[in-house]
């Protein structure tokens, strides 16, 4: 293996460390202008390849994966996480919860 294969093996490990897969990742922004893909959409990691990228599938349906170091985003934190967990369960048409 050589030095250029090494690194992105040690990369690909700490990608997964910080980015395991079901993590919840906000889109700030891509390298490249891409369709469909504005700032603040959220996705769900559903794994690491070889590049390294993070593989995605976006709550817009889309597959498109990021590439670390050029694109930018943040992964959510375990409240933000929650909360949209909670709002799952809530629009799932469960029963009518009276608030307050």
């Amino acid at each position: 293996m050589d030095n250029q294969n090494i690194r992105n093996a040690a990369r690909k490990e700490r990608l997964m460390q910080a980015y395991p897969a079901g993590s919840r990742v906000e889109l700030i922004g891509l390298c490249n202008n891409e369709p469909g893909m504005p700032g603040g959409l959220r996705g769900t990691v559903i794994g690491v390849d070889d590049w390294p990228a993070l593989l995605m599938e976006w709550d817009n349906g889309r597959t498109l994966s990021l590439l670390p170091g050029e694109d930018s985003f943040r992964k959510l934190t375990a409240e933000e996480t929650e909360a949209e967990n909670q709002d799952a369960v809530i629009t799932q048409g469960g029963p009518a919860i009276k608030m307050g």
